[in-house]
């Protein structure tokens, strides 16, 4: 089994947008209208949006591979990149998206792992992420790794809000 990671660029664009489409639909399509997916994968995942967040120096993406395959990746944000003001001390995980057929093959603990490393490296305290309250195979994982809920905020799915969890994991 062969795991390792690599920084996404610029030039991973289409990668990026075709794995982006391809895990937030397998993750969410059967719990949401097909209209409100549409409008959320064009809003999120357009080549402009992803242009402009591989391109925001606060952010930082990686691919994770498995067998040399693209499996999925990692967003992290700090500072004015965050989705919530969480505070300087903190580091988000804004997307942790493995393919299906990888899923169950310990890539995502591998994730938060790296989001843990870049964390340490740039001394912050905690570690944090939203994860939609209905997305209970998440949570659980999330707890098991030592995550604890911290508080919700609203996240749209096209014209539909939901409430994602908030959960966060001390460093110190």
């Amino acid at each position: 089994m062969n795991i390792n990671i690599k920084p996404c660029t610029i030039d991973d664009i289409l990668v990026l947008q075709t794995i982006s489409y391809e895990t937030f639909n397998d993750t969410f399509k059967y719990q949401n209208s097909p209209e409100n997916m549409n409008a959320y994968l064009e809003k999120a995942f357009n080549v402009k949006q992803l242009e402009k967040e591989l391109s925001t120096v606060s952010s930082q993406f990686f691919f994770v591979y498995f067998n040399h395959e693209v499996a999925g990746y990692l967003k992290v944000n700090t500072q004015d990149s965050q989705s919530e003001n969480i505070g300087e001390d903190s580091l988000e995980i804004e997307r942790i998206y493995i393919r299906t057929k990888f899923q169950k093959l310990g890539l995502g603990k591998y994730l938060i792992n790296k989001a843990i490393e870049i964390a340490k490296e740039q001394e912050k305290n905690k570690i944090w992420l939203g994860v939609w309250e209905k997305n209970e195979n998440a949570i659980a994982f999330y707890k098991k790794l030592g995550f604890v809920q911290a508080g919700s905020h609203s996240f749209f799915m096209g014209d539909e809000e939901q409430i994602d969890f908030i959960m966060n994991k001390s460093l110190v």
